[in-house]
Formats: structure tokens, C-alpha cells, sequence
């Protein structure tokens, strides 16, 4: 079973404050490296959640309980890495500074446009061995989310009100399905482009 459908599972059911409970936690795993499908949740949490409430304000709480894990995942791992960072091989440091020097930028707006091409995975270790800036890190990973997903809501919330609620949800999945597959893509793209492996 997805990690983040058995906290989907839990917590999905018990209103609207452990519909962000659940965001908060599915955010939280996924910028630790536990992938969870944040899109399909963050979804389907703002569509369970439209009974509870404005939406608007509802989706907000999402989108604040979004960042603020992510910020806390992204930056743990930032804190770890760190702490060992002079144990790092000067070879894997060096990797990676070519590896983001292939890329379509190579500071920290890449946190920003992981958002639509997935490149980094460990973020918070990119910040921590390249030394890149914690204020502007977590300014780019915040933007970066509240563009993402405040697209992905305000689409959801156009489905859910002028299509009947069954077919709200299956085009609002398949939209979300979409939004992954184009990210997938779009990275590999940008990989081969750059002839990365």
C-alpha cells in the first residue's frame, strides 16, 4: 500500500483540520524522500475538504500546510547533510556542481523549476553541498509550491463546480495524472538535452 494512502486512510476522514494534517504529513515524507503523490492528495484533499467550508480558505490552509512541510523536510535533510558535509567526497561535490551547471540554471532558481521538471532529487542536500543561499532556497521552494499547487487547486475547484461531482473527481485526477506525466517528461527532456545520464 502508498504511504500516502494509508495517511490519506487515517487522517482523510476527520474533517477539515485532518485534511491538513494529512497534506502536512504526505508534503513532509515526500520532501524526505519518501515519495507520496503530494499532487493526487493535495486533490483529493481539496475536493473532501469542499464541504467543510470557503474553499478558498480551505485550499490556503492547504497550500500553508504544504509549505510549511515542505520547508521542514527539505530543510532537515539541508541540516543533516551539513553536519557531514566535510565527510562528502570532493568528487560527489564536484558531480553535482556539473550536474547543475548542465541544467537550465544552475543556482538556487532550480528549486524553482524542479517544480515543473523534477531534476533534484535530495534537494536539501543540493542546498547544503553547494552552498547555495537558505533564504533564497526557501523563498524558490515556497513560490514554487504555492504556484504549483494553487494552479492544481484552482483547477480542481473549476471541475468540481461545473461538473457533476463523480466527473469532477475523474477529471480532476486524470488532469493530476497528467501534470505528473508532463513533469516526468519534461525532466527527461531537459536531461537529454543536456547530456546528462
Amino acid at each position: 500500500m502508498n504511504l500516502g494512502q494509508a495517511i490519506y486512510d487515517l487522517f482523510g476522514a476527520n474533517g477539515e483540520w485532518g485534511l491538513v494534517l494529512c497534506i502536512f504529513l504526505i508534503f513532509l515524507l515526500d520532501a524526505l524522500l519518501i515519495p507520496t503523490l503530494p499532487e493526487l492528495f493535495f486533490v483529493l484533499a481539496f475536493i473532501g475538504g469542499a464541504n467543510y467550508g470557503h474553499p478558498l480558505l480551505f485550499g490556503v490552509e492547504l497550500l500553508i500546510a504544504a509549505v510549511i512541510a515542505e520547508q521542514i523536510g527539505i530543510f532537515s535533510l539541508y541540516l543533516v547533510v551539513k553536519k557531514y558535509n566535510h565527510k562528502i567526497p570532493k568528487k560527489i561535490q564536484s558531480a553535482l556542481d556539473k550536474y547543475t551547471q548542465f541544467l537550465v540554471v544552475s543556482d538556487e532558481k532550480l528549486l524553482l523549476l524542479n517544480r515543473v521538471a523534477p531534476m533534484l532529487p535530495f534537494a536539501g542536500a543540493f542546498v547544503a553541498i553547494l552552498n547555495w543561499s537558505v533564504p533564497k532556497s526557501a523563498f524558490y521552494i515556497a513560490i514554487g509550491c504555492v504556484v504549483k499547487f494553487g494552479f492544481i487547486m484552482m483547477l480542481s475547484n473549476f471541475f468540481y463546480n461545473y461538473f457533476q461531482s463523480e466527473e469532477s473527481q475523474i477529471i480532476t485526477i486524470v488532469m493530476i495524472l497528467a501534470v505528473i506525466a508532463v513533469s516526468i517528461v519534461l525532466s527527461f527532456f531537459v536531461k537529454k538535452k543536456k547530456g546528462i545520464e
